[in-house]
């Protein structure tokens, strides 16, 4: 009879994002909408429906994060790991491949991949090795190999095996243009992800996908699963769904090459959304019109970014800012003006000599 081992994979919650200590306007956070997905992908795992729980990377949205932050993003992992189900996580760019504040996830069953390594685990009569290492700023393309030989799998036996990374690897896509990635540094040739390895987890890419093959065409080694982020951060993810990813790993009696088989389940997302308009003609009252009438059309809970081009003059900056704005949008919306012409934000900063003005626009 075939094995299987079941996983939850998630990667980039990027927590602490938009969730200032002290805040110094009461509005809608997008903070929140990144914490009640993480509770939501982790569910799952609490309540029994998973043996193995790996996050991907980018846990936290930077490096140094509140105390209170990094408690409300891995004590969950550590009430996942009492349920018995073991955990492992790989630090990603933002937390420049370091978990702050590490000793909040402190657990026997908490794995975590601060060096090139490997980890084995018994999952229901299987050995699962997890193999991985912290996001590689250095040119992974040239020090890839090298860091797959400091985990030293191949030595380790195993029924599947997994490799855990934060990783772009050729033939990801990502934006509106569906920008590839192919040779920078930065990204993994496919041709080194080796056999051996039932799939490939890695976070860093936002946009869900599933590679399985080369930019020739050839088959990959191994599929390489991207579950993206929780929540969507920024427009360039625009109109993508967010969620999580729930593997099946099957071992086969009779020596063959396991099977891998993935369902995403979405997450909620929020409506983000992007307009553009034209200042100028000297009346303010048409830039304030124009903008007034893109929030009253928004969705009430939506994530609106406005463009603005045109000659701005002082009435109009008035117009744009984030005190007149809030006056008039739904609590639940969030706001941000953009000013399309850096040479004018330049211009007025230099006048007014007061904070940059996308601080004073941004109602993120």
């Amino acid at each position: 009879m075939p094995e299987y081992v079941r996983i939850l994979f998630l990667a980039d919650t990027h927590l602490g994002f938009d969730l200032p200590m002290r805040p110094r306007i009461d509005r809608r956070r997008r903070g929140r909408d990144f914490l009640a997905n993480y509770a939501t992908a982790l569910a799952p795992a609490l309540a029994g429906e998973v043996d193995v729980v790996v996050h991907g990377g980018d846990v936290f949205d930077r490096s140094h994060v509140a105390p209170v932050i990094a408690y409300r993003a891995l004590e969950p992992l550590r009430a996942v790991a009492d349920r018995g189900v073991p955990v492992f996580i790989v630090p990603g760019n933002h937390e420049r491949s370091r978990l702050p504040h590490p000793h909040f996830a402190a657990h026997p069953g908490v794995h975590l991949f601060d060096r090139p390594r490997t980890f084995t685990v018994e999952v229901g009569g299987l050995t699962l090795a997890i193999s991985g290492f912290p996001y590689e700023r250095r040119g992974v393309r040239q020090r890839f190999v090298a860091l797959l030989q400091e985990t030293e799998w191949p030595s380790r036996p195993a029924d599947l095996r997994l490799l855990c990374m934060h990783q772009c690897v050729e033939g990801a896509a990502v934006g509106p243009s569906n920008y590839t990635f192919t040779t920078a540094e930065d990204v993994v040739r496919a041709s080194d992800l080796p056999a051996g390895f039932a799939a490939v987890l890695s976070g860093h890419i936002h946009r869900h996908q599933v590679l399985t093959r080369d930019l020739r065409g050839a088959p990959l080694a191994a599929p390489v699963l991207y579950p993206g982020s929780i929540e969507r951060t920024a427009l360039a993810e625009l109109g993508e769904p967010k969620g999580f990813l729930l593997l099946r790993l099957e071992s086969r009696a009779d020596g063959s090459r396991c099977s891998v088989d993935w369902e995403f389940r979405a997450l909620p997302a929020r409506p983000m959304i992007r307009e553009r308009v034209v200042a100028g003609g000297g009346d303010p009252r048409l830039l304030d019109e124009a903008i007034r009438g893109i929030v009253a059309a928004a969705p009430p809970d939506a994530v609106l970014s406005i463009g603005v081009s045109g000659t701005i003059g002082a009435a109009e900056w008035r117009v744009m800012s984030a005190s007149h704005i809030r006056g008039y949008a739904p609590p639940t919306l969030n706001v941000e003006i953009r000013i399309l012409d850096r040479a004018m934000v330049r211009r007025h900063r230099a006048r007014e000599s007061a904070s940059p003005p996308d601080a004073q626009l941004s109602m993120w």
